[in-house]
């Protein structure tokens, strides 16, 4: 967002007498010269409201925290109730303030943690998604009324080869997705968010998730393993482009047009084996010049993937069990999807290594939040990686051990709250 230079707010002094004029000038030179770019990053606010939920095509920021949750009311009217909230305290937070007013008795709980008091709203989006369960439960239980408007698209997700998913990251009836460009103001969001569902008795976390994103503003990001992230994502600033891949068309949904599928899955990497690894290797397991981010046997990131070219020994190029010929847009019937992920690191772990010389071995938890939008996952992250999770030579460093699928409403219009067509229609 722009500083508007007539904003009351700005500081500064008028100084009474012949010298007001000059005394004026120095303290807006004295303010451009201390104000920061980081300044800037804090002020910067993205709106709550509109036709699609913020977060999905927003300017990727720096941090995220994810979270899902158990509705645990099988009364449809606190669900409502709790949405409502949910939507006014995620506006209020998006523009910069508090969830809710600090006008609290000392007698009573406060209605924010205050953690973030002065912080600004660092471009804060907050996007929630509607898990298959809410629809009806994995025991075939209609908690709200809501089965017949699932939509076919929401699918469950398949067990692909290779999953080792942990129950306690897996699934939920409703996804929240706080990101912002400091991570304190993200967490504090979902934290928000959570008490007042814990408070009313209506949600319970099943589980969260911290991100964060490295790369200069512009570029696309790097993963862990240090190679760029989102190279080939259908541009965001192409309405067409969106609208092919990104939005739902609503057909037997209509709640839903306008808004998005998103799968995450919480991928582990083993960073110990992937640092021993030799760079040409590397380049190979991705089809990417790690450095450039080009395809193998570009110079550019963005220069267009062959995948016909052959090397020296007339082998593919680019290796037929590469990650980038397994997920292009070219051999998979043309269909993209956004990603937008994020980076974790959990700390370390360690374990018995059991083969003699028994040993203590240590180990980082950390990997990606692997977050993809879709106009349809039956035709976009369902079939690209089954291929991926078949033949993908990154999966010998990878593990996938949580997962989960939502339907992302179009956005909440003022007055109105996340998800009122799909509870109201």
């Amino acid at each position: 967002m722009k500083d508007d230079q007539t904003n009351p707010h700005r500081r500064g002094f008028l100084k009474a007498g012949a010298a007001a004029g000059l005394a004026s000038g120095a303290g807006i030179a004295r303010a451009a010269l201390t104000r920061t770019p980081a300044d800037d990053a804090q002020r910067q606010v993205e709106p709550f409201y509109g036709a699609h939920q913020a977060g999905i095509v927003t300017p990727q920021q720096s941090h995220t925290y994810m979270a899902a949750f158990d509705v645990k009311t099988e009364s449809r009217d606190e669900l409502v109730a709790l949405l409502r909230a949910w939507t006014l305290a995620s506006a209020r937070m998006a523009r910069g303030d508090t969830a809710g007013a600090l006008d609290t008795p000392d007698d009573k709980p406060a209605s924010d943690s205050a953690d973030i008091l002065g912080l600004g709203a660092s471009a804060l989006t907050i996007t929630f998604g509607f898990g298959p369960t809410l629809f009806k439960t994995s025991d075939g239980k209609d908690r709200f009324g809501l089965a017949a408007k699932r939509p076919a698209a929401l699918v469950d997700l398949p067990r692909f080869n290779g999953d080792q998913l942990i129950p306690e990251k897996t699934g939920g009836d409703i996804m929240i997705q706080a990101c912002a460009n400091d991570a304190q103001i993200a967490f504090h969001a979902v934290r928000q968010l959570a008490r007042m569902g814990t408070s009313a008795n209506v949600t319970s976390i099943r589980w969260g998730q911290a991100g964060f994103l490295s790369g200069p503003k512009g570029q696309t990001p790097r993963n862990l393993m240090g190679f760029k992230d989102g190279t080939n994502n259908p541009s965001t600033s192409q309405p067409p482009l969106m609208n092919q891949f990104v939005w739902a068309d609503g057909a037997d949904a209509p709640w839903m047009k306008g808004g998005t599928y998103t799968v995450v899955r919480r991928i582990r990497i083993t960073l110990e084996h992937w640092d021993t690894m030799e760079l040409g290797f590397q380049e190979q397991v991705f089809g990417r010049h790690k450095y450039s981010g080009a395809p193998i046997g570009k110079k550019k990131e963005f220069d267009a993937v062959d995948l016909d070219t052959a090397d020296k020994d007339g082998n593919p190029a680019i290796a037929e069990n590469s990650h980038v010929r397994l997920s292009n847009h070219m051999t998979n019937n043309g269909m993209q999807i956004l990603r937008r992920s994020y980076s974790y690191n959990d700390g370390t772990n360690f374990y018995i290594e059991r083969w003699p010389p028994w040993r203590q071995e240590t180990e980082y938890d950390a990997g990606l939040i692997f977050v993809a939008h879709q106009s349809d996952p039956r035709t976009g992250f369902i079939p690209i990686n089954t291929k991926l999770a078949k033949f993908d030579m990154m999966n010998q460093f990878t593990t996938h051990v949580g997962s989960a699928i939502f339907a992302v409403p179009p956005g909440a219009k003022e007055g109105s709250y996340i998800g009122a067509a799909l509870f109201e229609a």
